[in-house]
């Protein structure tokens, strides 16, 4: 009797943690993969002084706001009606930029770097919300994973309007930035000439583990590892395998890579794993002082000329900044 008292007792301590666990799992996807508002984030001092992780200004929100902006649609492969603002460039050009937002953001928030690709850069520019996110469908956070799919979409889009003369360019910032580089592990044709990815992450794993630590002060396990099981069942993904870093191991499209020397939202040093793992021709730029996301405002000058010397040659159309 008192054995079995005993191991009652046990198994009804052991099932109080596990309780826990799997009460987390269900905060933490709500949290940081479910759709919902993110406003956790806008006292994060990581994210100061933009939590939305944004390139806008006053000067480019007005701009953004007065364009003539066509609004595509896109239907993923999953059935989701996703929205995209495309704006053709002021001279007729066959070369795109396609943008990606960050985190809990939308299309607008790439503002800044929409006005420079259009204006100094004259490109045509197509902005997509991403799943989850602005105009798009979508009741879950893909980080970057399923967005890459959905890119392939977009870019298919492109050459279809363009033909076999398209030349594209991608360019995302934090999340934004997981999304390309997941992008450019896939079997891109070579309409897309170059990337830019700012401040993105190496694995999702990787980076909610790190802020699991930054921000909770928790382990990652057994948090994470039930988080992700959860995530398997209500989006269709794990965390392991949304990993930039396997996907630019794959890539043979030349990519800018960009970063904030004071990152700690995506540390830093996750750029320098990015860049040494990418086998195709590649660039980096550190923006000294810059936060995460901070890099295009921090230090527009450097950044800009960065990215426009990096497009030269690689679009047969020449980009030449102010």
């Amino acid at each position: 009797m008192k054995t079995s008292k005993a191991l009652l007792t046990a198994l009804g301590i052991a099932a109080v943690p596990a309780a826990a666990v799997v009460a987390g799992s269900f905060y933490f996807y709500r949290m940081a993969v479910a759709r919902a508002p993110k406003s956790f984030l806008d006292a994060d001092p990581g994210l100061q002084p933009n939590p939305d992780v944004q390139t806008e200004t006053e000067s480019s929100r007005t701009w953004w706001t007065e364009q003539p902006f066509e609004h595509r649609t896109l239907l993923s492969g999953d059935n989701l009606k996703l929205h995209g603002y495309y704006l053709s460039a002021k001279q007729p050009t066959k070369r795109t930029a396609i943008l990606a937002h960050g985190y809990s953001g939308d299309a607008s928030i790439m503002s800044g770097v929409a006005k420079f690709y259009h204006e100094d850069l004259g490109m045509n520019i197509l902005v997509p919300d991403a799943r989850g996110h602005g105009r798009s469908e979508g009741t879950y956070i893909g980080y970057g994973w399923h967005e890459r799919v959905d890119y392939l979409g977009w870019i298919r889009q492109i050459i279809a309007q363009d033909g076999p003369q398209a030349q594209i360019v991608l360019h995302g910032i934090s999340m934004g930035g997981a999304t390309v580089m997941m992008t450019s592990g896939e079997d891109l044709p070579p309409h897309v000439k170059a990337i830019v990815e700012d401040c993105g992450y190496t694995s999702v794993r990787d980076e909610l583990a790190h802020q699991m630590k930054r921000m909770y002060k928790l382990p990652a396990f057994p948090m994470l590892p039930a988080t992700e099981a959860l995530t398997r069942i209500k989006a269709g993904y794990s965390f392991t395998e949304a990993s930039a870093l396997n996907q630019v191991r794959r890539s043979r499209t030349p990519m800018l890579f960009i970063h904030g020397s004071d990152d700690v939202f995506v540390p830093t040093s996750m750029v320098h794993e990015l860049y040494a793992a990418c086998p195709a021709e590649k660039d980096l730029l550190i923006v000294e002082g810059a936060g995460h996301g901070d890099s295009f405002l921090i230090d527009k000058a450097s950044y800009t000329r960065k990215v426009t010397e990096f497009l030269q040659g690689r679009l047969s159309e020449p980009a030449a900044a102010d």
